[in-house]
């Protein structure tokens, strides 16, 4: 299959995919003559599809010809009609049960971690210092730069220290109906199990978030909260703040990694910068890695709601139960009122690079988003940054925005992240590790030092979803073990802390 110029991906599909750019007259195979220049990642016709004809790949109707389309013409974003978005209601489910039995078997069971009195183990050993308000962020960022230079090089067994700031805490409608998204946000991150049990946090003395929002009344202590305002200026601050950090290195500094089941092992999957490729290389290879994870007793998150909407009932086929399916059900109601209260739909989701990388709409980004999900059972849904309660594969329902996804998964307790890209990006957790996974060869050629892992082989015949996807199972275990770190980690390249807040600001 190596060399190959075309790629479907179901029998029923009117179109397929090409490898590279094909030239306009070039014959491809049955007959198949390609009517105009095809660019890369771009859809094909293998048929005459007429006015209003369905539009076929992944076996799904992605929308609706405008016009007449001709075998072998180029088909893009401006050419479909959109379909209505599935019902939610009365969708059945656990009628696509994969059995843990049939699922791919992982060949290494255990990992290197920091075991947690509770939860998942962490992947790093952070010392993690939260605001409570943006107000404070500047003071914070500061002081930890001084921490870092000061302190820091007195605890090697440390691996960093990351100030948790985001642009939340006050001039926000602080009990509106769904301010507990952002405020269950910050509460779990203070919590998070890279930071070990660590609590640290800072805040400015009059925000309308104070610390009994986000903290039991026996963690409010002189010993874990620290308010700018109780200090006579720059230096008092600067003083109490690295004085904190030092008690909570010391402790930190304690910790070893000790071998672990994949049991201890949250990770999220996650896809950004999505091309048509993601969906037949990078984002399926993802999810055999995830149903290896699961399989060995791990616990993996996929989310984005915009970017399964479209397949939710899929989704529900693997549901396991009634209530799991509810709950999903639920999640995508939510969401689509939400949107339809800011005026938009789902379609507002794909990016120009997502359309220049041959996604036509929602559909097809849905369609090619699920992959990284793997087969395995959907065990449980949550709500935006809340705690799984269960180990396997599970919905964590947040918006697709990049920015906001990763957020809400660390929030979740993730301990590192794969993603996906197509079109690339330089996108970085400080929190929680992430591995870069690229659709296609050129990608990882173009940005040869910022790509983990390509899958691109996939696309073009020469590697098996098999092969990719147990190299990124291996490389998962390798980053959780603290063996590799992935170029972001290298490089330093994190995004801002951008939390998921629907509720007003006033």
């Amino acid at each position: 299959m190596a060399g190959r110029k075309i790629v479907k991906i179901d029998e029923r599909d009117n179109v397929a995919i090409a490898v590279k750019e094909i030239k306009a007259g070039t014959v491809l195979e049955d007959g198949l003559a390609a009517g105009q220049d095809i660019p890369q990642a771009h859809k094909i016709a293998l048929c005459d599809i007429p006015q209003n004809g369905e539009v076929i790949r992944y076996g799904v109707v992605l929308g609706y010809a405008k016009d007449a389309i001709k075998k072998g013409d180029w088909i893009n974003e401006h050419m479909l009609h959109l379909p209505q978005s599935p019902s939610v209601e009365h969708m059945e489910f656990g009628t696509n049960i994969v059995e843990m039995d049939d699922l791919p078997i992982p060949q290494r069971t255990t990992w290197m971690g920091y075991r947690n009195a509770q939860g998942p183990a962490g992947t790093r050993n952070l010392l993690g210092i939260v605001t409570t308000v943006q107000c404070a962020a500047g003071v914070l960022k500061v002081a930890v730069e001084r921490i870092k230079k000061e302190l820091l090089p007195k605890y090697p067994h440390v691996d960093g220290v990351v100030a948790v700031t985001h642009p939340y805490g006050c001039g926000v409608a602080i009990n509106a109906p769904m301010a507990h998204i952002p405020i269950r946000a910050v509460t779990n991150v203070i919590r998070h199990p890279n930071f070990g049990g660590e609590i640290m946090v800072v805040g400015l003395g009059c925000e309308k978030l104070t610390y009994d929002r986000v903290l039991e009344e026996k963690d409010i202590t002189p010993e874990n909260v620290l308010t700018l305002q109780d200090y006579p200026g720059h230096d008092a601050m600067m003083q109490a703040i690295m004085e904190m950090a030092e008690k909570k290195l010391k402790r930190l500094n304690l910790r070893r990694r000790e071998e672990l089941p994949l049991r201890d092992l949250l990770i999220g999957m996650q896809c950004g910068g999505s091309d048509a490729f993601s969906g037949i290389s990078a984002n399926p290879s993802a999810g055999y890695a995830s149903d290896m994870l699961v399989r060995g007793g791990a616990t993996v998150l996929f989310s984005e709601v915009t970017e399964v909407r479209d397949g939710v009932h899929m989704l529900a086929a693997r549901c396991k139960d009634a209530q799991t399916r509810d709950r999903l059900a639920e999640e995508m109601q939510w969401y689509d009122t939400y949107l339809e209260n800011g005026g938009v739909d789902r379609d507002a989701n794909p990016t120009p690079g997502n359309k220049k990388g041959g996604l036509a709409n929602i559909v097809e980004k849905a369609m090619g988003s699920i992959a990284k999900s793997g087969t395995s059972p959907i065990v449980e849904v949550l709500s935006p940054a809340q705690k799984p309660s269960k180990h396997g594969l599970i919905y964590a329902a947040t918006p697709a925005s990049d920015i906001v996804c990763g957020p809400s998964q660390v929030a979740s307790g993730i301990g590192l992240q794969v993603f996906m890209t197509g079109r690339g990006t330089p996108y970085g957790l400080e929190i929680s590790p992430v591995i870069k996974v690229c659709s296609r060869n050129e990608m990882k050629d173009h940005w040869f030092d910022l790509i983990d892992i390509s899958a691109g082989d996939v696309a073009t015949g020469e590697k098996t979803i098999a092969d990719v996807g147990t190299e990124i199972f291996d490389m998962i275990l390798d980053v959780a073990s603290g063996i590799k770190d992935p170029y972001s980690d290298q490089y330093g390249f994190h995004n801002d802390m951008c939390i998921f807040n629907p509720a007003p600001i006033t």
